[in-house]
């Protein structure tokens, strides 16, 4: 389900984490452990820093795509997509680093057409081989006019898990979340070749709220 996180200062997936930390941060608390208990409560606010979820504004525009994911620009390139839209396209990666908001949201507005799980390795998520040998997660995207956006989670060196709350035949709106990656990953669009790109190598974005392109007009739509 999109936007399931909607209103809440923390991802749900990382309360565990932040209890986790706190308790053993108490812990150390209550054994008297001054230095240690620095330490611990140092680690506990980054953690819950980590998971934060910030509402953000979103465009307005039926051919504006936003950015998936906060970071730096790490590559705008034209390529031929074979696995999944099978056709010439241009890609647009986004490196987000640990210090980075990690909630993933939707590029554009549509109806999610397929979820596609891939296993795979765990180099670091600025590498170029991390497009397509790394563990990830791909959601197709089908527009009213019938085009498609291919949206990639991609996990990192240090990121382990990919989460999506989204599912085959949801609608989904622009900017809304749609999951999230643990610590360090990577954000990769794929758009139809004749968009008009708004980014460059670089760049820092903003999920929900940078615009990465704006898409072709579909004759007829």
């Amino acid at each position: 389900m999109a936007d399931r996180a909607k209103g809440v200062p923390v991802a749900l997936e990382g309360i565990p984490f932040i209890l986790l930390a706190g308790g053993i941060t108490v812990g150390s608390w209550v054994a008297g452990l001054v230095w240690p208990t620095c330490l611990l409560g140092t680690v506990t606010l980054f953690v819950g820093w980590f998971f934060r979820n910030p509402a953000r504004t979103i465009p307005s525009g039926e051919t504006v795509v936003v950015s998936p994911g906060d970071g730096a620009v790490v590559a705008v390139e034209p390529e031929f997509e074979h696995r999944y839209l099978k056709a010439q396209a241009i890609r647009i990666s986004i490196f987000l680093n640990v210090f980075n908001v990690h909630i993933n949201r939707m590029p554009i507005a549509g109806v999610v057409q397929d979820v596609l799980y891939q296993p795979g390795q765990f180099m670091a998520a600025n590498k170029p081989g991390a497009s397509t040998g790394n563990e990830q997660n791909a959601l197709m995207l089908l527009r009213a006019d019938g085009s498609k956006v291919l949206c990639v989670q991609i996990a990192g060196l240090i990121a382990r898990r990919i989460i999506c709350w989204v599912v085959p035949g949801e609608q989904v709106k622009m900017g809304e979340r749609f999951g999230l990656i643990r610590f360090g990953s990577r954000m990769d669009v794929y758009l139809p070749q004749q968009s008009l790109i708004q980014v460059k190598v670089g760049d820092k974005v903003q999920g929900g709220s940078s615009i990465l392109a704006e898409l072709p007009r579909v004759e007829g739509s």
